[in-house]
């Protein structure tokens, strides 16, 4: 009989502040914590100092420990009897392959929870203001992957423009592609964008442009990841109204 456990932990968009409490208490008692890159240091310092801690840090394109090394890691350590942490940053069921390694758990025999956390698109949004729904604005929301198995391969058809909000995770590298993709589907090219940088931590930014301008305004503003893209009318809901206008006045007399 496996003794050990698996719990897959969602660390929230950054600020340790946000972490949920059942997160905070399942990392105290770890026997092994297995994280993400970006976890902030002040969240796995809450953590037990007794703990193993075994960084599995993923960059774009280049993955220092594969999925399924990662996956026969976290297996592996329950199976020995140990109460292992895979800590990630966001929710681990958003773009976190949490649903990939509950599945290699429960295939093995080992026992496997889940303790959300906040996602960036939520956690990135409150702090700018930003409402991802609005009833004057945006009745649906989607979720995307700006980088996952190519843009080619994704159909986004019907998830921006009017009345809803698209939230595009990993799309720095791919925002020029993306503008292109967005406006052949027909969205308008002065639909509002905003990029929402290093969300709740040190350093944030909310960055508000058109959507034709936003591959530009990344490279004229030094965009780092990690960031989230919003693409809607809900990213008038802020300061930015008049910004917005003055280059959607641009974009008009552009194409004139």
């Amino acid at each position: 009989m496996i003794s050990g456990k698996v719990i897959l932990v969602g660390a929230g968009p950054g600020d340790p502040e946000l972490l949920t409490v059942k997160a905070a208490r399942a990392l105290s008692a770890a026997d092994v914590i297995v994280h993400d890159g970006l976890v902030d240091p002040a969240i796995l310092a809450l953590g037990n100092a007794k703990a193993r801690y075994i960084s599995v840090a993923k960059q774009r394109s280049r993955h220092t420990v594969p999925q399924d090394q990662i996956n026969a890691l976290l297996v592996e350590a329950a199976q020995a009897g140990h109460l292992v942490i895979r800590l990630k940053c966001g929710d681990p069921f958003i773009f976190g392959r949490g649903g990939e390694e509950a599945e290699e758990c429960r295939a093995a025999g080992v026992q496997v929870e889940v303790i959300p956390g906040i996602s960036a698109a939520i956690g990135c949004a409150a702090q700018a203001m930003l409402p991802l729904t609005h009833r004057d604005a945006a009745s649906a929301v989607s979720f995307v992957a700006g980088q996952c198995k190519g843009l080619s391969d994704q159909n986004w058809a019907g998830l921006a423009g009017k009345g809803r909000t698209l939230v595009i995770y990993m799309g720095v590298a791919t925002a020029q592609d993306i503008t292109e993709k967005l406006i052949a589907d027909g969205v308008a090219p002065d639909m509002p964008v905003a990029v929402l940088e290093r969300g709740t931590r040190k350093g944030a930014r909310a960055l508000r442009t058109l959507l034709t301008d936003l591959g530009d305004m990344i490279a004229r503003d030094g965009v780092q990841s990690p960031a989230v893209i919003v693409v809607g009318d809900v990213v008038l809901r802020s300061d930015a109204e008049d910004r917005l206008s003055a280059l959607a006045k641009q974009v008009e007399e552009t194409q004139a």
